[in-house]
């Protein structure tokens, strides 16, 4: 598989703050749509975020409580989600756990181990752990990791579907080398990559998917096992990033469908004017991602 070259040199010649003359007036229950009106003074809570991963570290102080931590569990009789006590096997989901407790203090996080020592695992096991989080109807998953085996994408597709029209946001990492993966290559699930600006805070629109969304994943400080952190780099940790500000935008308007608040996304990006936001601002350009190998099931 591979990905057409033309979407990513697209993003090469994208600037931050948009391209085009006109402003786009967009408004939503007759208030423009801007950050203040999507999730200003919101925290998160009420909302119920779901890490699919390698576990999450119980009380790390840049985490904090774990709300729900679950493990599939591979054996004789099958495949079984199971509540877990083990944490984190690596240190990748109490990472993006802390990025989503930092941009929604407030919000509950579950954790779904699917990955074990040295980011291993299966197939099978994530797709048991994804389809368990869905039947749970949480408000937003986050997958930072991918497969680019054929053999999964029919069944993970469908999956992802039945996310989207149940109302749980999948916020997916894409690969950060140029191969197709799933689930960030589906539209029914919000990808993400990550930019170079200084700006922690800032989500941009990439006009040229199949990756739409690109927020700060360079070189970031984040938590990781034993309750230390470290600085890395990948599209891995500018994900959870926007599961974070999902969980925002839910908290404070929680009837959004996943249409609807992946409109309200592209419509806070810096990048998108509309009536209210003109971005005079001359542009800079936007980098296309780049990080070490996301992690790949077999």
């Amino acid at each position: 598989m591979s990905t057409a070259p033309s979407a990513w040199d697209s993003a090469l010649t994208w600037s931050l703050r948009g391209r085009g003359p006109g402003d786009i007036p967009v408004t939503a229950h007759g208030d423009t749509v801007t950050p203040e009106w999507a999730w200003g003074g919101a925290t998160g809570r009420g909302v119920r975020v779901c890490v699919v991963d390698s576990g999450v570290e119980r009380d790390h102080p840049q985490v904090g409580p774990v709300d729900g931590s679950y493990v599939v569990v591979k054996g004789d009789h099958g495949i079984r989600v199971e509540e877990t006590d083990t944490g984190d096997t690596c240190g990748h989901g109490t990472a993006c756990a802390g990025i989503i407790r930092r941009a929604a203090a407030d919000c509950e996080i579950h954790s779904v181990r699917v990955l074990g020592e040295r980011f291993s695992g299966t197939g099978d096991v994530l797709l048991a752990g994804l389809r368990w989080a869905i039947e749970q109807r949480f408000d937003v998953v986050n997958m930072s990791l991918s497969t680019t085996r054929p053999r999964f994408v029919e069944t993970l597709h469908a999956l992802a579907d039945d996310a989207y029209f149940a109302g749980t946001a999948i916020v997916a990492s894409a690969h950060n080398s140029l191969v197709e993966s799933f689930p960030w290559r589906f539209s029914s699930v919000i990808s993400v990559g990550s930019h170079q600006e200084d700006d922690p805070r800032l989500h941009l629109y990439n006009p040229s998917p199949p990756v739409e969304f690109f927020a700060a994943g360079q070189n970031v400080t984040v938590p990781w096992l034993n309750g230390a952190t470290i600085r890395t780099t990948g599209n891995s940790f500018a994900t959870p990033y926007i599961a974070g500000l999902c969980a925002l935008i839910r908290s404070k308007h929680p009837q959004l469908t996943v249409f609807q608040l992946k409109n309200i996304l592209y419509l806070t990006a810096a990048n998108v004017r509309t009536e209210s936001s003109p971005l005079s601002a001359p542009p800079s350009p936007l980098p296309v991602p780049t990080a070490e190998p996301l992690e790949t099931h077999s």
